[in-house]
């Protein structure tokens, strides 16, 4: 089995990819025993990273001099990536010398874990380990926080008044831009409304933007608003501007005041004496809009059911034969098991019981040997989970022998199966469970319209599906599972609510890293988690309920 484990994580390492969030670690140590009967001990943390098998230091804390309860001041920040298993080690060393050097520190323990492990939990407990693996009295505790910018949108809505009739023939047609000021004095457009025909008083569509867009989270950035009359050759005509902040709009929606600003056109202020404006824009709607992270959900209690569905048809060969893809090699894992393990390996950190379901399709199953497109892999109906991504490796290799590969390639069951439990989850309207079901296939599925149709309502739930293809198939046309390259429809034409499905041949991966394809495969689940509970306005689960009700396994 270490074999197995040892070949998905010989290069789970350091990837360049850009990082999900930042996350601040706090630590703090209790119960650490006085090695020096005459003094306690001056500890200090020192973090270290794991990259490609071997331990670097990241960042130490300060020293406390003579404590066995630390509460360390440093704060670790740390590159938060959820297709990836980051690796840590914290080392609680004893500097016994009046400054900070580590060459003539006394060990006192460590503790290993993933940063998945602590966002996920929050805050992490463990026993510090002395030389030889061995839990002393003395425990160390991490304490995560996301570290955002302002990820927050506002919703706006103007209209104006008056403004000036720049057509011959019939009234302007007027519409409004919007221009954030950024250091360098250049300026970067925010949003263009549409355009309303003829018309001297529009009333401009509401219009959602992020708070980073629209003035980089400084809230007193001059914002520059020009309205222009729309011509159809593209020569459009300067009718004014005016400037303003967020801050000025926020606090007028705030006091509930009418927010308007005068439109004025500086070549007519020059030249007309008894110029006054172009007209009057008028703030009808300023809406702040909290929009919550990946961290926020997974801190906040939610957890990834990870559900997992192999391919047991004919076409796969005989797993007595090397040449099968299902063939168990003594030292060297099948595609199936390295797939698995790659994508399975992240998702464990996210799911607090570590129990996780395992189904089959395409197979002939005993005692009567029917053909079956999702049964669990253990055999027991009644409760299909494995313990572990350990115990999904064990009920697969035994599974083999017992059971006669067939067909055909159907996966519409077993997105239904998956379905049919995620939509309990959406019933209860809180973010307290995310599915992700993971179907690994040799080959193009056969029942692409039922497919189609349990995908797209699926894209309803909670749900994300991953498609690994293993072998050496045409997976051309599975590609139009996934959204990428358009919009998913039912055979009936009803389009996907959400992109929610991610296809991978692994054969794309076969000379790179479990890592390459755990990353691939699951780069996207943290963007698809967080639009489902935003576009159904659904809160992360506060904290306090959550830690108060809620059971970790070690």
């Amino acid at each position: 089995m270490s074999n197995i484990y040892e070949s998905a994580e010989a290069t789970l390492g350091f990837i360049s990819s850009p990082c999900l969030a930042k996350v601040e670690l706090r630590v703090a140590s209790r119960g650490i025993s006085d090695r020096d009967a005459l003094s306690k001990p001056d500890p200090c943390v020192v973090l270290k990273m794991q990259s490609h098998g071997q331990w670097f230091e990241v960042d130490r804390t300060e020293v406390i001099r003579s404590s066995i309860n630390p509460v360390f001041s440093k704060v670790f920040l740390v590159d938060f990536y959820f297709e990836e298993v980051q690796r840590l080690r914290f080392e609680l060393l004893d500097i016994s010398s009046g400054h900070n050097g580590l060459r003539d520190a006394d060990f006192l323990g460590a503790m290993e874990c993933t940063l998945g492990q602590i966002v996920s939990q929050r805050k992490l407990t463990k026993a510090l380990l002395k030389q030889g693996n061995t839990a002393g009295k003395s425990s160390i505790t991490v304490t995560a926080e996301e570290l955002s910018g302002n990820d927050d949108y506002v919703e706006l809505s103007f209209s104006a008044r008056k403004l000036d009739d720049k057509d011959f023939f019939s009234k302007s047609d007027p519409f409004l831009e919007i221009f954030r000021i950024n250091d360098d004095g250049t300026g970067s457009l925010v949003h263009r409304t549409e355009t309303v025909m003829n018309n001297l008083s529009p009333v401009w569509k509401s219009f959602k933007v992020s708070l980073n867009t629209l003035c980089s989270g400084d809230e007193d950035r001059e914002l520059k608003c020009t309205v222009w009359d729309w011509d159809s050759n593209g020569k459009h005509d300067f009718i004014g501007e005016f400037q303003t902040t967020f801050k000025e709009t926020k606090a007028g929606t705030d006091e509930g005041k009418l927010l308007q600003w005068e439109c004025i056109n500086p070549k007519y202020q020059v030249k007309k004496k008894n110029y006054r404006n172009s007209g009057v824009v008028v703030l009808n709607h300023c809406k702040i809009i909290k929009m919550y992270s990946f961290l926020d959900y997974i801190m906040g209690g939610c957890q990834i059911q990870f559900t997992v569905a192999i391919d047991f048809t004919a076409s796969n060969g005989d797993p007595r034969n090397s040449c099968s893809l299902h063939y168990i090699h003594p030292y060297q894992p099948n595609e199936y098991l390295k797939a698995l393990v790659a994508v399975g390996e992240i998702c464990q950190d996210y799911d607090s019981d570590k129990m996780f379901p395992a189904f089959g399709f395409g197979g002939q199953i005993p005692p009567d040997f029917k053909v079956s497109h999702d049964f669990a892999v253990n055999f027991d109906e009644d409760n299909p989970e494995c313990a572990g991504i350990q115990g999904v490796v064990e009920a697969y290799q035994n599974c083999l022998p017992k059971i006669q590969l067939y067909g055909p390639t159907n996966i519409a069951p077993i997105i239904q199966k998956v379905a049919s439990t995620a939509s309990e989850e959406m019933h209860t309207k809180e973010a307290m469970e995310y599915f992700i079901l993971l179907i690994l296939t040799d080959g193009v599925i056969t029942d692409m319209g039922d497919t189609r149709e349990a995908i797209v309502q699926a894209s309803h739930l909670p749900m994300s599906v991953i498609i690994v293809g293993v072998g050496s198939a045409d997976f051309t046309d599975m590609q139009m599972l996934d959204g990428d390259d358009g919009i998913l429809r039912s055979p009936k034409g009803e389009p996907v609510l959400r992109d929610i499905v991610q296809f991978v041949p692994f054969k794309d991966f076969k000379h790179a890293s479990p890592a390459a394809l755990a990353k691939s495969v699951l780069a996207e689940v943290p963007n698809q988690i967080v639009d489902y509970y935003n576009a159904k306005g659904i809160k992360p689960k506060c904290v306090s309920d959550y830690e108060s009700t809620r059971a970790f396994s070690p």
